[in-house]
């Protein structure tokens, strides 16, 4: 079994990046180094007096040191580290774009008194499990090892979870709406052969590359941009060469079309034979 420093080590990096800065906030809180009504998120605050680092650190706390602090983090380091390592393999720009619109998001749905609440980590947290529920929706899933079910029924069973623990659910309701929002812009909408609006910003790929960490050898699904380049005026012959011009392109795919296929069969040569053979 691997030791708890290699373990850390092989985490990714966004995942790692985001559990240990969660644990470190709630440290700090349970060291009483600050009083979280300075962390917290209330917009007449930043608004009146420009305390715009509210708008990231309510991110970062998810409650005191207890069971459901527990099992956040836990949700991190099980469902955050699998997307980061399946489906978001080597698209580590991508995968920052998704807390980045996942935050954005809540933070304008926290604008509505009903839904606003002064710490939305625990929804960015659940907006994890929902994309990950709908990315892997056949992996066999074990509830505390009394329920087993399919992935595509693991935020429901969550919520029941919260239910029977007395958890408020909206801020689990809210990141499953983000999530659902977020996998129907870049899989769900892009799959249906419409346009794809939510492209990972240059900004994003800059400071992941400024970062040093991850890779970004792909982008989420989208139309096939090599779709619909027939009439561009380049060709490719099917031995793999490419024509030097379009003129020449044109050219030698006119000479093809009137020259015969010389190695497979005599049609069109002026012979023909009987069906008696002779």
């Amino acid at each position: 079994m691997a030791t708890p420093a290699e373990y850390y080590r092989s985490l990714p990096p966004v995942s790692k990046f985001y559990g240990v800065a969660c644990l470190m906030t709630t440290s700090a809180y349970y060291l009483q180094l600050y009083d979280p009504y300075n962390i917290a998120l209330f917009y007449g605050l930043v608004l009146k007096r420009f305390q715009v680092w509210r708008l990231i650190t309510n991110f970062f706390f998810l409650g005191p040191f207890s069971f459901p602090f527990a099992f956040r983090l836990l949700m991190i380091a099980r469902y955050g580290v699998s997307l980061e390592r399946g489906p978001f393999d080597k698209r580590t720009a991508d995968y920052v774009w998704m807390f980045v619109f996942g935050a954005l998001s809540l933070l304008v749905m926290a604008a509505v008194p009903y839904l606003w609440s002064p710490f939305m980590g625990g929804s960015l947290v659940f907006m994890l499990v929902y994309v990950w529920s709908r990315e892997s929706p056949n992996a066999r899933i074990s509830i505390y090892g009394l329920v087993s079910l399919k992935g595509f029924y693991l935020p429901y069973a969550m919520l029941a979870v919260d239910l029977l623990l007395g958890n408020p659910l909206k801020p689990s309701i809210l990141g499953m709406v983000v999530g659902h929002l977020y996998y129907f812009l870049t899989v769900l909408h892009p799959r249906a052969g419409e346009k794809f609006i939510l492209k990972t910003p240059l900004w994003v790929h800059k400071l992941v590359a400024f970062w040093g960490k991850g890779t970004q050898m792909n982008t989420p699904v989208q139309r096939d941009p090599s779709a619909g380049v027939a009439f561009r005026g380049r060709s490719y012959r099917l031995n793999g060469t490419r024509p030097s011009t379009t003129g020449q392109a044109e050219t030698d795919s006119h000479a093809q079309a009137q020259q015969p296929n010389q190695a497979d069969g005599v049609a069109f040569r002026g012979r023909s034979h009987r069906l008696n053979g002779r």
